[in-house]
């Protein structure tokens, strides 16, 4: 292994790198490989979706670590996780017991075959990936054909492939069992060592999908959401798109009520496909649009059935026998399914898309209009952030001029653009006053025209605003280029924001559009201005509650008229010095109208250049719909409770009504009984997103789960979606900062996670000695998330800015799946012991490789050591005082042999022909790749030198910071809930946060865990 070892190490010093020497290349030449520069991209020309490394590979390299550097080669800075054999831990005095016992046998249940054909009563055998997924909807393997040719599964993990077995043998059995149990033994000394981790379910996970595909009706249970995977769509939505928290349903709430768990979904309907997955298909059923129930309004599904040789069409929600209208009619074969089937996606497949006719059109659909709104105020320019901010724009709307030239396969050039075709552009300056620039192509330059009306603030053009950013390329190049001194000579030091945002209104009010908008200070001028509400002083709870939300009647009024345009916006706000920002009242509109917040604190532009005009990039070229309405729909017995996302909810017409809909949005429903589920049918949930393309086509996306109906809970424990989980109570805690103090929603979040826990120990889990906490399989690593959900910015104790505690609670509320688990438990990766073969793609797979990640823990970090830790907000790259020299020679250059000679600014490597350094870039690519709207650039963080260490101390959320305990000491306080619980004597806090949970909580908190000796 390319093991950096601390630079004052006498087996460094006196090996390989005696006196400092370079690495000799004659007898260990393949770990200096010089490489190709390539800034874009892996260093190896090779597809990829990022997996673990393969354990044997650890034995193949240990020779040659072990010549190389000196050291014992045997030797590891964390031990290999669950290698002890489970009867050997239940030895150990406070150890960790691993047991495979089960869930209590039950029989199966034999299901009723009118879902499409399929049966769900037991899981099946999952099928090998079909050779060219992404090319018919009709393969014979794996889709939906007489539930007789499904053949049962074996009890066990579905990570317990052939492939999978060998990396999974360091396993316990109750890891390998998908209906075990894991149980801590919580009388005298925890072991750190054999508490469940994070890392390894999510390394274990990458591992099994490195060469498998996730069967969407074959699985009953996701894989986790932090992970990449391809996903076969079977007729079940992915889980990219939407995720229950329990795949097999209790048939009445009082048997849901049991597991203390909610039932609900996670939906990200745009959700960005992994390459190799195959793409959303678009149907035109003409001026007919698509076929949908006539009583409730279904969209067609592949859990429709067909009768009476198909002329009619059952609904799968409501059980109504629709006509099928001529058009749409095929015979049935004798079993029932339609001839055509395999010829039909929209009965073939979960996530469709339907071109919809002019009666779902609320206005003519045209290409998206962005509207670009940058801030040119006495601090914008000080701070150089116009100047990255231009940079972000014309990254956004051009591509390199290397690329310009590529050819398609037609023969054509391509355009060079990175919109899509029919949108259009506009860009919009202001200060004190709203400059607006004429941008048509026949113009030699841009035409400045200035509003100064701020009361009754108008658009002055009637042309030019908005154009194609093709024909008028040398226009806007030109004009990005000046702004960033067009205006330096008398910058005006405020801002007048809301009336910019208002004659921006106006602007797409015909239209509707996007807007980004950039902003470095606190907005003061004009109608609108806001004033610094906090001062950061002590404060009481309810004076708290109050920053934390608005009510604000200019912003308010001016989101809900956005909303009902279909115009969506996406602020860049450059905190410079920390400055108050008041995002509660200026992200008010990003909330209400499906847009989204970047914050930049302390901004300064050599560190944060390159991230901001990456994410102003992202926000302009990801996949973004507008003037969009979303419909959830759920079978009889079932009704949608609540809502929780950016959206604006009405109580009459669609469910939600949405300015724009990106990629990285997600949102959360939860569901409530209102009857008894029937077992022998199953729960059908439809999600329709009605939108308009960047493209201008109006379409609606309808995206279909299904789930088994049974008896009693004890199958729903076996299928719990623990991310789905996760997402649903962050969503549901950061929605009530405007009702509840922070201490009482950290005490509900306390309440719920032993309530859980509890609820599992009380009515499903076996017989166990009182001292263990046992854990179900599927939430192991439940509590974890729980205690970094308590942790994160948005809910923590202490002292913490109030922009700042907004912004992470929004930041829950609106992200994906992905994005969540990364916020709550970053991934870490120790990049100075790397094999040689980490980070390129594997010979064999064609995909990357990547090293175990590591625990959120500072007992885990090496002495000497560097680690990249990433929460998908950012990448931070942690040095230790004592790093080896030659580490930084091979990640910086040939003149960096000390911490004090890199750059503090450096967010970005540079290319170098070492091996180190390529595969920290390739591993920084990977990054950029598997994460929600924010870019993968570097921070630094050196030991005893940068202030960003305590953000990374902050990211090691299993030891005691943030204002709580560590991990160890939060599953044992929580067992001691849970016996309170089954002995009856626990008092719940009535949401005044005064009881048990608040003090668990406060409990060893304060002291200082040694990161910095």
């Amino acid at each position: 292994m390319s093991n950096y070892g601390a630079s004052q190490s006498p087996a460094l010093q006196h090996s390989a790198y005696n006196d400092n020497a370079r690495r000799p290349l004659s007898s260990h030449q393949h770990a200096r490989t010089p490489v190709a520069p390539s800034p874009a991209g892996y260093q190896q020309a090779a597809s990829f979706s990022g997996q673990s490394n393969p354990a044997a590979q650890d034995g193949q390299n240990e020779a040659t670590a072990q010549q190389q550097y000196g050291g014992d080669s045997n030797a590891s800075y964390f031990p290999t996780q669950g290698s002890e054999p489970s009867a050997g831990l239940v030895g150990q005095m406070g150890g960790l017991a691993v047991s495979g016992d089960g869930y209590a046998p039950q029989k199966a249940h034999k299901k009723k075959h009118r879902h499409a054909y399929h049966d769900l009563g037991q899981p099946s055998a999952p099928s090998q990936p079909p050779p060219g997924i992404a090319q018919g909807y009709g393969s014979s393997q794996g889709q939906f054909l007489n539930a007789a040719q499904l053949q049962p599964q074996a009890p066990g993990s579905p990570y317990m492939g052939q492939s999978a077995a060998q990396p999974m043998a360091h396993m316990s059995t109750a890891d390998r069992l998908r209906s075990g149990e894991e149980m801590v033994a919580t009388q005298g000394r925890v072991d750190p060592e054999q508490i469940p981790s994070i890392p390894r379910s999510r390394d274990a996970a990458a591992q099994y999908y490195l060469a498998q595909v996730y069967p969407t009706m074959e699985r009953h249970l996701p894989p986790p959401a932090a992970i990449p995977f391809i996903a076969h769509d079977q007729g079940n939505s992915s889980p990219k798109f939407a995720r229950l928290t329990l795949n097999k349903l209790p048939s009445t709430s009082e048997s849901l009520a049991s597991t203390a768990l909610p039932l609900g979904m996670v939906l990200q309907p745009l959700a960005p496909l992994q390459e190799g997955e195959q793409p959303i298909p678009v149907l035109d059923f003409g001026d007919a649009g698509p076929p949908r129930c006539r009583r409730c309004r279904t969209y067609i599904n592949p859990f429709m059935t067909f009768r009476s040789g198909g002329n009619k069409l059952v609904c799968n929600m409501c059980n109504f026998p629709n006509d099928v209208a001529p058009e749409y009619f095929a015979p049935t074969d004798p079993s029932g399914v339609r001839v055509d089937r395999h010829q039909r996606p929209e009965l073939m497949l979960g996530t469709c898309e339907f071109l919809v006719p002019k009666e779902y059109w609320a206005r003519e659909p045209v290409g998206l209009r962005w509207l670009f709104l940058i801030d040119v105020s006495q601090v914008s320019m000080q701070q150089k952030f116009v100047e990255s901010v231009c940079e972000g724009i014309r990254n956004a709307l051009y591509d390199d001029e290397s690329e310009e030239t590529v050819v398609g396969q037609d023969g054509t050039e391509p355009p060079a653009g990175r919109l899509p075709a029919g949108s259009k552009v506009g860009i919009v300056t202001y200060d004190k006053e709203v400059h607006f620039y004429n941008l048509s192509a026949s113009l030699d330059q841009a035409q400045m025209m200035v509003m100064t009306d701020l009361d009754e603030p108008f658009v002055p053009l009637s042309e030019g605003l908005f154009v194609d950013p093709q024909e008028s390329k040398p226009i806007i190049s030109s004009l990005l280029s000046q702004l960033p001194t067009l205006f330096s000579a008398a910058p005006a030091p405020e801002p007048a924001l809301l009336p910019t945002l208002n004659a921006a209104l106006a602007a797409l009010a015909s239209t509707g559009g996007k807007v980004l908008c950039a902003l470095s200070t606190l907005p003061t001028w004009g109608p609108g201005r806001l004033i610094v509400r906090d001062d950061s002083n002590g404060r009481d709870p309810d004076d708290e509650k109050k920053l934390l939300t608005t009510d604000h009647p200019g912003f308010k009024k001016t989101a809900s008229s956005m909303v009902s345009a279909g115009v969506g916006v996406d602020f860049f706000l450059a905190a410079t010095g920390g400055q108050y920002m008041d995002i509660a009242t200026i992200g008010h509109i990003s909330a209400l109208t499906g847009g989204e917040v970047f914050l930049y604190p302390n901004f300064y532009a050599p560190r944060d250049h390159v991230k901001l005009a990456h994410e102003i990039k992202h926000a302009a070229t990801r996949d973004t719909g507008y003037q969009a309405l979303m419909k959830v729909r759920c079978s009889n017995g079932l009704q949608v409770s609540s809502y929780h996302g950016n959206f604006l909810q009405h109580t009459f017409g669609a469910d939600l009504e949405i300015g724009t809909i990106d990629a990285d949005k997600a949102m959360a429903v939860v569901f409530s009984y209102d009857g008894k589920l029937d077992t022998k049918l199953d729960a059908h949930f439809q999600a329709a997103l009605l939108y308009t393309t960047a493209s201008g086509q109006r379409r609606v996306r309808c995206i279909n789960i299904v789930a088994g109906v049974m008896e009693g809970a004890m199958e729903s424990m076996r299928t719990v979606d623990q991310d789905a989980v996760v997402s649903i109570i962050a969503k549901e805690a950061s929605s009530k900062l405007a009702e509840r103090s922070l201490k009482d929603i950290r005490a509900g979040i306390t309440e719920k996670t032993i309530d859980i826990l509890a609820g599992y120990r009380k009515n499903f889990s076996g017989s166990h000695p009182p001292g263990q906490l046992v854990l179900p399989e599927n939430l192991k690593e439940f509590s974890m998330y729980m205690l970094g959900l308590i942790k994160s910015r948005a809910f923590k104790a202490g002292g913490e800015p109030t922009d700042r505690r907004v912004h992470s609670a929004r930041l829950l509320r609106s992200a994906g799946a992905t994005e969540t688990a990364l916020y709550l438990y970053p991934r870490i990766f120790a990049i100075h012991n790397l094999s040689p073969s980490d980070c390129f793609p594997s010979p064999d797979t064609s995909q990357l490789v990547l090293p175990p990640t590591v625990r959120a823990s500072f007992s885990r970090v090496e002495e000497g050591g560097a680690y990249l830790v990433d929460n998908g907000q950012g990448v931070i790259l942690w040095l230790h005082s004592q790093v080896s020299p030659n580490l930084l020679e091979d990640l910086f250059g040939p003149d960096k042999t000390s911490l004090q000679e890199l750059d503090p600014w450096l967010s970005e490597l540079p290319v170098l022909e070492t091996h180190l350094n390529a595969q920290v870039r390739n591993l920084m690519a990977y990054l950029s790749t598997v994460r929600g709207s924010k870019a993968a650039t570097i921070q630094m963080a050196r030991q005893g030198l940068d202030g960003s260490e305590f953000e990374f101390a902050r990211m090691l959320v299993e030891d005691r910071n943030n204002e709580a305990q560590s991990y160890v000491d939060w599953l044992v306080h929580v067992h001691r809930a849970i016996q309170l619980e089954l002995a009856g004597q626990r008092e719940k806090s009535a949401g005044d946060g005064d009881g048990g949970a608040e003090g668990i909580l406060s409990n060893l908190t304060g002291l200082k865990a040694p990161y910095w000796n």
